[in-house]
């Protein structure tokens, strides 16, 4: 069974998509920031992360630098609805630094769980969200 870290600074996102992994069979675990997300990564890794990327005391751009220095090889979901700007700069940003994929906000049930099941399986990602130029 496959192990994924969420991390999320909203517990209701969190809990939504821990319900649906672990229909979908998946072990999942929970961080409310980066800083958690890096010392539960580093205790006991995870097969895959699917992080938010504005969060307090440490983002998810902070975090994604932070975790490819240390375990190049993990795979990252980077999601974002925005904060004062559109989430495209940060999706964008997050591609760039590493994360095997990136979501927009609200996300689609169906959508994450083909996006999660690729990655796991290393096999071609799903079309991806387009994020405007």
């Amino acid at each position: 069974m496959a192990r994924i870290l969420i991390i999320d600074d909203e517990p209701q996102i969190r809990s939504m998509l821990k319900l649906m992994l672990e229909r979908d069979g998946y072990e999942v675990v929970e961080a409310s920031d980066g800083v958690e997300g890096i010392s539960v990564y580093r205790q006991n890794p995870a097969d895959l992360i699917i992080t938010d990327l504005i969060m307090p005391n440490k983002d998810g751009i902070g975090m994604i630098i932070d975790l490819k220095k240390e375990f190049p090889e993990v795979k990252i979901i980077a999601m974002s609805g925005g904060g004062l700007n559109k989430p495209d700069g940060y999706l964008k940003g997050a591609k760039k630094l590493g994360a095997s994929c990136t979501l927009t906000k609200p996300i689609d049930r169906e959508e994450i769980l083909r996006v999660v099941a690729a990655i796991l399986k290393n096999t071609p990602l799903p079309e991806e969200q387009p994020q405007p130029e």
